[in-house]
């Protein structure tokens, strides 16, 4: 369907996706002799594609493919910064505004709860823009003046155990 749609994809491969380089046979991408502007391999289920190694932050490596033979790889570093941003907003909406904590079956009761975790989100990001602080700031602001109040006044207390 992205190809129907003239779309360009780019994504991680883990290093024990095969992969047939040489038409000799296949072969985990970790196994892959790359340049820099990346090599022409065949990946089942998607035909020929681009891959690209690259130097991870952590020390590792990171396989990146596409399916366009023709980007280069100042163009993938550009569409990797999108791809980490992408992936930095799911997770900040995940660890701030708990979108995948629902408990619910009905398919309505989801929708709701993402479509205000997505709001609550968004309004949490243009008050850190605004405040120029960050996620982390913004709940122990919200956080720490509550537990406090409660404390000061708890409203249910729990029978001593001991």
């Amino acid at each position: 369907m992205i190809n129907k749609l003239g779309w360009v994809w780019l994504t991680r491969l883990k290093a024990n996706r095969w992969v047939n380089p040489d038409r000799n046979g296949w072969c985990p991408v970790a196994r892959v002799v790359t340049d820099a502007q990346g090599t022409i391999v065949h990946l089942k289920g998607s035909g020929l594609i681009r891959l690209f190694t690259i130097a991870a932050p952590d020390g590792g490596r990171e396989w990146w493919a596409t399916h366009d033979l023709n980007l280069t790889g100042l163009m993938r570093v550009r569409m990797a910064g999108y791809a980490w941003t992408i992936e930095h907003y799911h997770w900040g909406i995940k660890q701030f505004c708990g979108v995948e904590r629902a408990q619910v079956r009905a398919a309505r009761a989801q929708r709701n709860h993402i479509g205000l975790c997505l709001r609550a989100f968004l309004r949490l990001e243009r008050y850190c823009y605004h405040a120029g602080i960050s996620w982390f700031e913004v709940k122990i602001a919200i956080i720490r003046p509550a537990v406090r109040a409660y404390l000061a006044n708890p409203l249910y207390t729990l029978p001593a155990t001991a």
